[in-house]
């Protein structure tokens, strides 16, 4: 076996957001979509999210992350992810700052495996999300899936936290058959770099129920970053108070919008078990674990 293309890898999850954390700031090797796809398509490996660390690009920061969908796509943002690297990374009660293709991500883990994830600012604007078309408001597009006097989704929320996000609020989260319309809507032209899409229920102004079709990866137990993105929508709508839980299909996550603009996503993450990939010169994929 050639070490130096051989990598440790961590099996994770985030509220059973499938995570795969590849610490690569040791290693020659360069992972890509290829790659990636070939370590989710392993029963053992299968991800929602690949976490690639790779060496800091940033004084004061531990790593950069690239972040793989298991189509082999990348994204810019993983709040669940994160929530896992800071597991991996960082003793109880400490904190690290983490870079990513859209920015710095502090994370905080507390004495109880509790990990706070400072996910920056949202981007409100149509041309910073990106939205094909020009909307000035944001808080509801022109948009409807089914009959036109009878859409099944409609009028979403759009907004930005690293992927874009369209958040549609609806009175049952169970019943608009997600699985069917989320890759349809992921594709839609107004979405030039594709998008996540979530439906959400409010059940009072301090909690809220999601379920997410995930760009690149589908239908998820959870998706941090949707439901960051659920919160500031809700918020803006007047729906939600600016801290509010978000009840995902994989449990609860603490959201807060700050008054200074940051969206903070405080949940927990479970480590399931390690191992080594190996990527041959041929660009296959060896999974050990």
């Amino acid at each position: 076996m050639n070490e130096a293309r051989t990598i440790p890898i961590h099996k994770m999850n985030g509220l059973g957001n499938q995570i795969v954390i590849a610490d690569l700031r040791q290693s020659t090797v360069t992972l890509n979509g290829s790659h990636a796809s070939q370590i989710a398509q392993h029963p053992r490996t299968h991800f929602d999210q690949l976490m690639a660390l790779v060496p800091a690009k940033s004084p004061g920061t531990e790593a950069f992350i690239e972040i793989f969908n298991q189509d082999g796509s990348t994204a810019g943002a993983c709040g669940n992810g994160m929530r896992c690297v800071g597991l991996v990374m960082q003793e109880p009660g400490s904190s690290a700052t983490y870079e990513t293709s859209t920015g710095l991500l502090p994370v905080q883990r507390d004495q109880a495996n509790i990990l706070t994830v400072d996910m920056g600012e949202p981007r409100l604007r149509w041309d910073e999300i990106p939205l094909r078309d020009e909307f000035h408001d944001t808080t509801r597009i022109e948009l409807q899936i089914g009959p036109i006097d009878d859409p099944v989704l409609h009028s979403p929320s759009v907004c930005s936290m690293g992927n874009p996000h369209a958040i549609f609020w609806v009175p049952d989260v169970e019943t608009p058959a997600l699985e069917k319309f989320g890759p349809l809507i992921e594709n839609h032209p107004i979405f030039p770099d594709r998008a996540n899409i979530t439906i959400a229920h409010v059940l009072h102004d301090e909690h809220v129920r999601t379920r997410t079709w995930e760009r690149g990866a589908g239908l998820t137990e959870a998706c941090g970053s949707a439901a960051c993105a659920t919160l500031v929508c809700g918020a803006r709508l007047g729906y939600l108070k600016r801290s509010a839980t978000v009840s995902v299909p994989g449990g609860e996550l603490q959201i807060e919008w700050t008054e200074a603009g940051r969206v903070l996503m405080s949940g927990p993450a479970e480590h399931e078990y390690q191992g080594e990939v190996t990527i041959a010169d041929d660009g296959s994929v060896e999974i050990n674990i």
